[in-house]
């Protein structure tokens, strides 16, 4: 048997109760709809969070600033290629100037009657051109704060706008949902050209590298080529997707990877409602590359932004992610950037060393995220919303089940480069006929899966013929057995320590027993009034915990199947539980947004853990349980790590350090060293001592210290130089012992002395003057005649400061 771990002090590290938690991490919503940008040296990205705009570094997910809204939707923005300024614009009609290095405004004017619909800045990030859904383009001096242009003609909300810089002139071109595309020219503030071919809204306007040629992208479904000067329509090119940004590459962009014909190739970007970033020809219009399609992806694409310096197209999509491809490596996704997470529903660790973390949400693909990084993979595969998740002991295959009625099984390589190799599909499981609720993997091996479904179903999978060197989505293991399980909706299984028996709970408020190996009922455990959430079984004895509706948790023998102890303190459903330290305690999460810490021996709540807004549906342990990560329906996942020995060995110093004061506050008493003395006493708070010193130094006057007030020309030197925190403090004691007749006239005798050597602005400035003269002034304006003239002059300068503020 191996030893228990034991620490410095001769605890018992493995053993220690956890009492104490702190959240130091948490992974939140970034984007909820609406513009995304980049800044051109690309080192932060700038997103919108309902009504405030989220700006954070690009390469390590860390806030910078997060700029707070209007309360109204921001409905487009824009940043200056220099990166100084940040504009954004609002359904409340306003446009806001930021400054990006501070994060504050700067400035804010009334921009158009309606909405601002798009915006663009000028590569000298001098000016910024608005377009509005009352039909109006307008251009901004930005660092001066006034209109320069106001160009009308457009018959419909402007959809899309970019400047232009060609032989020293400038020009704007602006397309509408009118169909039309409209060349301006900014010296002469005069529309040059109105190009009509397109049916629908234009959603994208570029021009090509040499300024000759105009591209545009619409709903229609179709790019246009234009030659601007000319006016005339150079070619039409269909797309067969609606369209929703369109963009030039750069000449200079790594393209060898690509065939040889299109080395030399003018090239532009689409990105539509097909969810898929493609890369055409100008010349010819044909399909140079298109990125391979994630399985089972239903997103569109709203937006693409181009880094032109790394040569990615970021692709925005409808469901609040920020997917990123990269040219040189033929649109292979390098990176993704989870923006909204919705509900969280269940959590898991991932890896060896649980250095990931995946996270169930309300979509049907999987987001495993780096804990240090954040950064996120978006595993695909699944055609309909994922709902439950489990890892094997080794944490190197995730099962998920989901809407879809289908399991699948991942085999993980955090060591691969690429997401899709991260996390492949090495099987899938096909049998129930309702969504899965709960799916378990087993602790001592691989060879099986247990799943439970809304069919009120269990199923055992035979998982013996799994090869995860070769792994093959096509692969469908054998359901050995199923059982009608439940009345109702299975919502949780967990799988005991020697793989040879399974628990299941359900919405008809059962947990079950189940023999793994024959799929026999062993036992039921009967008691919850409302339907059990969860079910867990212990790592050392012979009982599982469950959670049910009806606010409690309750520990069960498996034996006999009876109720051994009941947890009462939430006060809604609990949702999820784990045992903790050697099963000696509990973590719980409810509906109540909080989650608690229990010791089962004492059924006591050792500490509560709030930091959630809404219910609590996940919860993850850590392997060496120093951290726990829950998850819920406000979004968020929280990182709770266990500081109770910090606080423990925190609270052991302070004691070692209060034992030395004391010895040390003793030592200068017996040398009648009064100003430390009193100043120890004063760090201490120990308002006794302090008596009992004065008290002292009172009754030792000797004739040589009649000139002084408490009997210590020291002691009355130690009181005329207090500083304000110690002097306030002091003054607090002295009221507390003027209620008391025993200590009046000691308490009186040092404010006194205080009086005496400190001028009334002194005493007024401290934060609680007035409730201490008030509380001071019923005891001892009988003993000092001249309180009431203090008292006086106090007010009277209490009065002139605040008037002088």
């Amino acid at each position: 048997m191996s030893t228990p771990a034991i620490d410095d002090h001769g605890v018992n590290s493995k053993l220690m109760l956890k009492t104490s938690f702190k959240s130091v991490k948490t992974i939140e919503s970034i984007y909820t709809g609406g513009t995304v940008l980049i800044t051109a040296d690309e080192s932060l990205l700038i997103s919108t969070v309902n009504e405030d705009v989220e700006v954070i570094e690009l390469g390590s997910g860390k806030q910078v600033h997060k700029l707070e809204g209007d309360t109204e939707l921001v409905t487009t923005m824009a940043v200056k290629p220099d990166g100084k300024h940040l504009i954004t614009a609002s359904r409340s009609l306003q446009m806001r100037v930021w400054d990006l290095e501070q994060g504050i405004c700067v400035r804010a004017v009334r921009a158009h009657t309606a909405p601002v619909i798009v915006m663009d800045v000028d590569p000298t990030s001098t000016l910024v051109a608005t377009g509005g859904a009352d039909g109006i383009v307008k251009v901004w001096d930005i660092d001066k704060g006034y209109c320069t242009h106001v160009l009308s003609g457009h018959n419909g909300v402007v959809s899309a706008i970019k400047f232009h810089h060609m032989n020293g002139q400038w020009y704007l071109a602006s397309g509408a949902d009118d169909c039309e595309i409209r060349i301006w020219d900014l010296q002469t503030k005069r529309c040059i050209a109105t190009l009509q071919s397109h049916v629908s809204v234009i959603r994208g306007l570029d021009f090509s590298a040499d300024g000759q040629t105009l591209i545009s992208g619409s709903r229609d479904k179709v790019v246009n080529v234009w030659d601007w000067q000319r006016k005339t329509l150079k070619a039409t090119y269909p797309i067969f997707e609606t369209l929703e940004t369109v963009g030039f590459i750069n000449k200079d962009a790594d393209v060898s990877s690509y065939p040889e014909q299109w080395h030399q190739s003018e090239l532009f970007y689409t990105g539509g409602d097909n969810g898929v970033v493609r890369i055409w020809d100008l010349e010819t219009g044909n399909l140079v590359k298109a990125q391979e399609r994630e399985e089972n992806s239903k997103h569109a694409i709203t937006d693409i932004i181009y880094a032109r310096k790394s040569q990615v197209l970021a692709a925005v999509t409808n469901d609040e992610n920020i997917l990123m491809y990269s040219i040189a490596q033929g649109l292979r996704r390098i990176k993704q950037i989870v923006g909204y997470n919705d509900q969280i529903v269940d959590l898991a660790y991932v890896g060896t060393e649980d250095t990931h973390l995946a996270a169930v949400t309300n979509s049907e693909h999987l987001r495993v995220y780096n804990v240090e990084t954040q950064d996120c993979d978006l595993v695909y595969g699944h055609k309909d919303m994922i709902i439950c998740i489990d890892r094997s002991k080794d944490g190197m295959l995730l099962a998920t089940g989901a809407k879809d009625r289908t399991i699948r099984l991942w085999k993980v390589d955090l060591q691969a480069a690429y997401s899709a190799e991260r996390f492949k599909c090495a099987a899938v499981c096909v049998g129930h006929t309702e969504a899965i609720g709960a799916v378990a993997l087993p602790h001592k091996s691989r060879n099986f899966l247990i799943s439970g479904s809304q069919d009120r179903t269990i199923k055992y999978w035979h998982l013996g013929d799994l090869d995860l060197d070769k792994p093959n989505d096509t692969y469908q293991p054998r359901s050995l057995y199923t059982h009608q399980a439940h009345d109702k909706d299975i919502n949780t299984i967990a799988i005991a320590p020697n793989d040879k028996f399974f628990a299941t709970g359900s919405q008809d408020k059962t947990a079950k027993i189940w023999n793994v190996d024959s799929g026999d009922l062993a036992g039921t455990c009967k008691g919850h009034k409302r339907g059990v959430w969860c079910v867990k079984f212990s790592p050392v004895d012979q009982v599982i915990a469950t959670t049910s509706g009806d606010k409690t948790l309750k520990l069960w023998n498996i034996r006999d199947f009876s109720c051994i102890k009941t947890f009462e303190g939430h006060t809604n459903s609990v949702l999820r539980v784990d045992f903790l330290t050697s099963g000696m305690q509990l973590v719980s999460s409810g509906s109540d947004g909080l989650l608690k810490i229990w010791t089962i021996k004492t059924n006591e709540c050792d500490t509560t853990l709030d930091n959630h807004t809404e219910k609590v549906w996940a919860l993850a342990v850590r392997k060496d349980q120093k951290y726990i990560a829950s998850g819920g329906a406000d979004s968020v996942v929280n990182f709770w790590e266990d500081i109770t020995r910090e606080e423990q060995e925190e609270e052991l110093r302070e004691k070692e350090q209060y034992i030395i004061k004391e010895q040390e506050l003793q030592n200068f008493m017996r040398n009648k060293d009064y100003l430390n003395a009193i100043l120890l006493a004063l760090s201490l708070e120990q308002p006794f001592r302090l008596l009992s010193l004065f008290r002292n130094v009172m009754e030792m006057r000797s004739d040589m210290e009649d000139d002084s007030i408490t009997g210590s020309a020291a002691v009355d030197k130690v009181l005329a130089e207090l500083g304000a925190d110690n002097l306030e403090k002091l003054l607090t004691y002295i009221r507390d012992w003027n209620t008391n007749a025993k200590h009046a006239d000691i308490a009186q005798t040092v404010l006194n002395a205080i009086l005496a050597s400190h001028a009334s602005e002194e005493i007024v400035s401290l934060p609680k003057a007035k409730e201490l003269i008030d509380g001071l002034a019923p005891y001892t304006e009988r003993h000092f005649q001249r309180l009431d003239e203090f008292i006086t002059q106090s007010y009277i300068v209490d009065y002139t400061l605040h008037s002088q503020q």
